[in-house]
Order: C-alpha cells, then structure tokens, then sequence
C-alpha cells in the first residue's frame, strides 16, 4: 500500500534528475539533497523519479529501485512518489509495476513501448496497460507521445485503454498538437471519474494549461518547480496579468532547455543547477555527453534573463 493512498494524479508534479559522479556512478548525497530541494516547493501535489528526466534508459532495474526507495526514504512521508515504467516488453513493464508499488510509490508513469514505432493496434495497446494494472493496483498515467512517433496512442485508442482499464486515471500530454491537447481535455476530463491531463508541454505551458489541464508533470520542475507552481495557480485563478508575468521568467529557459536536441533537455538541466549552486557536477550517462561551453553560457544567459541569476553573474562569467 502507497504512503499516499487513494492519491489521483494532479496538480504540479515535478521530474526530478538523476546526479551523477565522475565514474557516472549514482550520486545518493547528492540525490538526496535535489529532492529536499524539489520537495520544499509549495503546492506541489507529487514527485516523479525514473522518467526522462532521472535518465531511466541508462539505469538498471536495481539502480532505479534504489532511486525509489531514496526518494521515498527522503521525501516520500511528505508527498506522494510518481515511479517511471521504461521497459519495451510488457512483462518487465509489469516487474517494474510490482517493485514501484511495493517500494510505496503513488502512481505510475507508463511509457509507450518502443516497439510500437512500427506501428501498433489498440488490442496491443491495452494488452500493454492490462498487463501492468494486473501487477500493480496503483493509478496509471499514460504517457501520450506525438502520433508522429508511432508511440503516440490515436483518440480511438486512448478512449478504448480508458475504458477497459479503469486504473488510467491520468495523462501526461506531449502530443505537440494544440487542436489534439485540447481533445484531451475535454473528453478525457470529463469522463466520470476524470482521467486528468497533466501537460508536458513545458516549451509552450502557459499556452497548454489556459486550455484547462488539472496539472503538469514536467522536467523543467527539476529547475523551476516554483515557477511553475505559481504559474499554475496564476492559471486556475484565472490571473491571466501574473500568468503572462511568470510566463516572461520562464520563457528564456523553455528556449534553452528546448531547443534541438530535445534529448539534451535534461543535460541543460543539470547544468541550469550547477549555475545556480544547487548541483555540484552536471554529469550525464552515455549516449548523452557534455555540453560544449557556448551552451553553458546560453543557459547562464537564461537564468539571469529569468531573474534566477544575478546579472553579477553572467559579467563574471565574460
């Protein structure tokens, strides 16, 4: 049974990352502190480990249970733990399940399987989320991916996995299509119960949450986890002069953390902590490499531009 039980998902939810050391080994002192520092955020709802943003495709099945059970020894009392499902297969789809669940996770992240860029048909689709919601009675998010991506789950589809494993109670939205996004609002939340919308489209948020969204679920949270809530409430209260106010200190940083390479979004980010002193190193694990100089100096630019570093900094920093 989760710490947290009954707990839906909604609301601002940080990604948090994954430091490493020089020997790419898994920094536990310094996981542990980003975690209190994430988690001392007000209005935050959970926190995700093992997604994008923690390089879940580079840890093993061990690493990502000790990166579970870190986090919920260091903040899981206080908020409710979102565990990523990264597997291909559904068995160790449903493994991961069963480990997340035991080690007092909230709810679980679903990735689409990787196999499903060659294409896919809604009886896989909700084999997959069967699957896993046999081995584990948390709530599922499924992660809905561009239909471009082979990944992405069709309206039809998503409705069908709905409606056949009642455990989907959310989605975290990166379809990168506004007439799409909004689709999910509306029909997915008005479903009874709701199945939520937390947008991942952190590169255009304000945009994405005025469409209604009950959340977000975002690596940028790892950064600007404050911002960010503020911004969601900015949006709920309808406060659209704060929103847009917010949105200007964010902007900047979506530019850097979003620009092409999209897979370096979470390299940025550790950068953007080490910048700001809240992260000794910024090392990522292979294929992933460090960042060349220049983009370090756009990322500092950002920071200061968002209001994060003083402009002391960046003159330093010349």
């Amino acid at each position: 049974m989760p710490r947290h039980a009954h707990y839906v998902p909604h609301g601002v939810i940080p990604a948090v990352i994954l430091p490493f050391s020089d020997d790419l080994a898994i920094d536990e002192k310094g996981f542990r502190e980003h975690l209190q520092d994430v988690a001392a955020v007000k209005g935050l709802s959970a926190v995700t480990v093992n997604a994008h943003s923690t390089e879940v495709a580079s840890c093993s099945f061990d690493e990502q249970r000790r990166v579970l059970d870190i986090a919920q020894d260091e903040i899981g009392g206080r908020l409710p733990l979102v565990n990523g499902i990264w597997a291909d297969g559904s068995l160790e789809a449903a493994r991961i399940a069963r480990m997340a669940e035991q080690g007092g996770a909230s709810a679980l992240l679903v990735f689409p399987p990787a196999p499903f860029t060659l294409g896919q048909s809604p009886a896989m689709a909700v084999e997959h989320f069967r699957r896993i919601a046999d081995a584990s009675s948390l709530p599922l998010i499924v992660f809905q991916y561009p239909l471009a991506t082979g990944q992405g789950y069709p309206r039809d589809t998503l409705l069908k996995m709905c409606d056949e494993v009642p455990t989907i109670r959310a989605i975290k939205d990166w379809a990168g299509n506004i007439a799409q996004h909004e689709m999910h609002v509306r029909e997915l939340q008005s479903r009874r119960p709701a199945v939520n919308v937390l947008s991942t489209h952190s590169a255009w948020l304000l945009s994405s949450l005025v469409l209604g969204c009950n959340g977000l679920l975002s690596g940028s949270g790892s950064v600007i986890a404050d911002l960010q809530s503020a911004l969601f409430q900015a949006v709920q209260s309808n406060d659209l002069a704060e929103a847009r106010r917010l949105n200007d200190r964010i902007y900047p940083l979506a530019r850097v953390f979003y620009a092409d390479p999209w897979a370096d979004m979470h390299n940025r980010m550790k950068e953007a902590l080490v910048l700001l002193g809240r992260l000794p190193r910024a090392v990522v694990r292979p294929p992933l490499v460090k960042l060349a100089r220049a983009e370090v100096e756009r990322i500092r630019a950002a920071l200061v531009e968002a209001g994060l570093l003083p402009q002391k900094a960046a003159r330093d920093a010349a």
